[in-house]
């Protein structure tokens, strides 16, 4: 009886410090979006209102007066999107090669996408931005979108799954006269479902949030990202921390509804490899 009380007593303390953690973390976005709907002259105001007095949609008013927001957003979701279905595509097929494959030098060139994980992207910048220069697709889409295409963590997240797709399903499909993509196409992708939804949520937040690569290999304000623009925006405006709040509650409402909608898969991601 006593342990059970013991083991009761430590679970309510580790869901009070839980909740606690979460509060804290839950802190910076609910002050960003309260900031947001807060009158300009009130944001300075000491000490400040926990909940905004008449609040306002003015400063979404102010924002979406530039038409360009627009485009931006656009653009962001063409790079996104076009991105996460290229690396699902890409990363899935190099990953059923690496994990089913038996070829020469497969562990050579899976031990060299692990290391190429722990490169600093700021470390391929220049490199990659001479490439993208020679190739003439500076300020382009296809200067947007073709580098961030094969993800070394693509790569070594489905092969780590398919590592764990038994090996008997494929001989049984070949046995039966099945090609090899349609193996691939009816047998591994239904598979790897779980962990192709956990890559496509990744991508999709890491290029939706990409602030660095799109402000330096565009140009022209047609062609910014969402993050970029944004970013450029905030130099063109007095500095109101208000209309910055409600920019940057914009550019994450699409990030907050992939998470609400999908946030059973971030718990799979955990997992993807570990099952026996």
């Amino acid at each position: 009886m006593k342990a059970k009380t013991k083991t009761n007593i430590k679970k309510i303390i580790s869901l009070v410090i839980l909740a606690v953690l979460a509060s804290l973390a839950f802190i910076p976005l609910y002050w960003m979006v309260a900031t947001a709907f807060t009158q300009p002259s009130l944001t300075m105001k000491f000490p400040p209102d926990i909940i905004p007095k008449n609040p306002t949609l003015q400063n979404f008013k102010d924002l979406f007066e530039r038409k360009i927001i627009f485009r931006w957003t656009l653009n962001s979701f063409i790079v996104a999107g076009t991105v996460t279905l290229a690396q699902i595509f890409v990363c899935a097929m190099a990953g059923y090669a690496l994990a089913k494959k038996k070829f020469p030098g497969s562990k050579v060139i899976f031990s060299i996408y692990i290391a190429s994980m722990m490169i600093p992207t700021q470390v391929t910048l220049v490199p990659l931005y001479i490439l993208i220069s020679k190739m003439g697709m500076v300020d382009t889409y296809q200067a947007l979108i073709l580098p961030a295409i094969a993800a070394p963590f693509g790569v070594f997240l489905m092969r780590q799954f398919m590592v764990s797709v038994p090996t008997e399903i494929i001989e049984a499909a070949r046995i039966d006269g099945a090609s090899e993509f349609k193996t691939f196409a009816k047998i591994i992708v239904p598979i790897s479902k779980p962990a192709m939804a956990v890559l496509g949520i990744f991508t999709f937040m890491g290029q939706w949030n990409s602030f660095l690569w799109p402000l330096i290999v565009t140009n022209t304000s047609e062609m910014r990202t969402l993050q970029a623009g944004l970013s450029l925006l905030q130099e063109q405006v007095p500095m109101q921390y208000s209309y910055l709040m409600a920019s940057a509650t914009y550019s994450a409402i699409p990030m907050i509804i992939v998470f609400l909608a999908f946030q059973k898969y971030f718990l799979k991601g955990i997992t993807v490899g570990a099952i026996k």
